[in-house]
């Protein structure tokens, strides 16, 4: 009769349970297959598994028969050395080295070949996915019992190595359970290297980012070299809102499943600010592979993905973004599965008007010709720029502004005002799936923003001269939303779409 244990795998960011079983045949020569759909990394697992067996004391696999290892369901892919702990487990108590209770306990971890417990990926989700099917305890490797410890009503034995494990189950000398974590102190101490107060002059730009953070609008400055388009940007993380628990597990399960959790921050608290380097490719861009995995901009989920140099990325890799700017959601189809990541990332985009980078600068001569600058900004194409909210100039710093001892508005305050812009969203959207004004549909927009007869008729005007789509238009609704409830007011007015008008290039 075949032995069973529970582990789990992670299935894009879900979490599936594993039934791991062993069985073994004593009549014919040793053999130690495992079977269920296993990759590379755990066909490999048989002689870690073996190796950590007979150094941890115990009789290894090679002096039984025939070791059949199942991983179920056969048809559920598996990957990662996730399952090197549960074989072990599972063979000793088939083997009848180990005896205990196998209900409402699942296991996790590699094996190192002396058998020391090593960290795996996509512990979070695992632990999340057991409390809420009723399991009591998960066993994992103990540099993953923070990250375990997030999660509440689920106890976390910490496993150090095999042999202590062996010892726990036999209840020969048990291993304590690893505390639970104060989630509200994860929180506290947030600061930020860059202040809005830093930056000298360019409040038009600041006001810009204000708006594109409090409603969750993309937006792209164009200006010269050294006008203060990154050093804006990276102060944008200051002034986004607080993270609520949720959305903190929500990010820290992405980064968990792609093995980029620091160990020494179990939560995520921060809200994510991604700055992938111009040569990126569309798969870390926007996540793939054999087995698909998150990429940048899922990686960027409520939080920034900023891409600086914008016209200097690859076509493929821009237009890429089109489907995940419009849906919040990126999905990757493979010949092994086709899965589905969370994309819902403000996108900040820098780029130079022209090769040289002058052409909008009064005081450099710019040496590229007409069809230069036209080909250079023919990069950005019209549907992602349709899709980007607030368009805006950064002029070059005047020098009297870089001399002024005076510093603007520090990030504390104007995140006040986005964090109470957000409590208003928050009470607009409760009945439905939205969290920022950005994500309103056409029919939403018809139910939040109602607009006077003077309101219309500047947008009329505004789409005619302008030559805007109706892509452009909603979006100029929902900017005007936002600054509406910046400001504190219920209904949209002529001058906060007046405003909104004013963050569009001019053709």
């Amino acid at each position: 009769m075949s032995s069973k244990i529970f582990s789990a795998t992670t299935v894009g960011l879900d979490s599936e349970i594993v039934e791991v079983e062993a069985d073994i045949l004593s009549q014919g020569m040793h053999t130690f297959t495992v079977v269920g759909l296993p990759d590379t990394a755990i066909k490999e697992s048989r002689d870690r598994v073996s190796s950590a067996i007979k150094n941890s004391g115990f009789n290894p696999p090679h002096r039984c028969g025939r070791l059949t290892v199942n991983l179920a369901p056969a048809d559920l892919p598996k990957i990662t050395p996730i399952y090197d702990i549960p074989m072990a487990i599972c063979f000793l108590l088939e083997s009848e080295q180990l005896d205990f209770d196998v209900e409402k306990k699942i296991f996790l971890g590699e094996l190192s070949l002396a058998g020391k417990a090593r960290p795996v990926q996509g512990v979070l989700p695992i632990a999340l996915m057991a409390k809420d099917k009723g399991f009591a305890q998960i066993y994992v490797p103990m540099e993953n019992a923070q990250e375990a410890s997030v999660v509440k009503g689920i106890e976390i034995i910490p496993i150090d190595n095999l042999y202590e494990l062996v010892k726990h189950l036999r209840d020969e000398k048990q291993i304590e359970v690893f505390p639970e974590i104060d989630r509200k102190s994860l929180f506290k101490n947030q600061n930020h290297l860059i202040d809005m107060s830093h930056i000298k002059g360019q409040e038009h730009a600041k006001r810009a980012l204000e708006i594109a953070t409090a409603g969750g609008h993309n937006v792209i400055m164009n200006g010269p070299p050294g006008s203060g388009k990154t050093l804006l940007a990276k102060a944008m993380a200051s002034i986004l809102p607080r993270l609520s628990l949720e959305e903190a597990l929500e990010i820290t399960k992405i980064f968990s499943i792609s093995g980029k959790l620091s160990r020494e921050e179990p939560l995520l608290t921060q809200r994510p600010f991604r700055s992938p380097h111009h040569s990126a490719s569309s798969v870390s861009l926007v996540g793939g592979g054999t087995y698909p995995r998150p990429g940048e901009i899922s990686l960027a989920h409520r939080g920034v993905l900023f891409l600086d140099e914008f016209a200097e990325f690859p076509k493929n890799v821009m237009e890429n973004l089109r489907q995940p700017l419009e849906d919040g959601v990126i999905t990757v189809s493979r010949a092994k599965g086709t899965l589905s990541f969370p994309a819902r990332f403000t996108l900040v985009a820098a780029m130079n008007p022209c090769p040289c980078g002058n052409a909008t600068d009064p005081e450099k001569f710019c040496s590229c010709t007409p069809a230069q600058i036209a080909n250079y900004q023919r990069k950005i194409s019209g549907p992602i720029l349709d899709r980007i909210d607030l368009q805006i100039e950064v002029p070059r710093v005047k020098f009297e502004k870089l001399q002024e001892d005076s510093s603007g508005e520090s990030s504390e305050k104007i995140r006040e005002r986005v964090e109470q812009s957000r409590k208003i969203q928050e009470k607009r959207f409760k009945n439905t799936d939205n969290i920022v004004n950005s994500e309103m549909s056409s029919n939403e927009i018809k139910e939040f923003c109602p607009l006077d007869e003077n309101s219309i008729q500047l947008l009329k005007n505004a789409v005619s001269t302008m030559g805007l789509s109706a892509r452009s238009y909603y979006r100029l609704i929902k900017i005007a939303r936002t600054i509406a409830d910046l400001a504190g007011e219920e209904n949209i007015t002529p001058n906060h779409i007046a405003e909104s008008i004013q963050y569009r290039f001019k053709n």
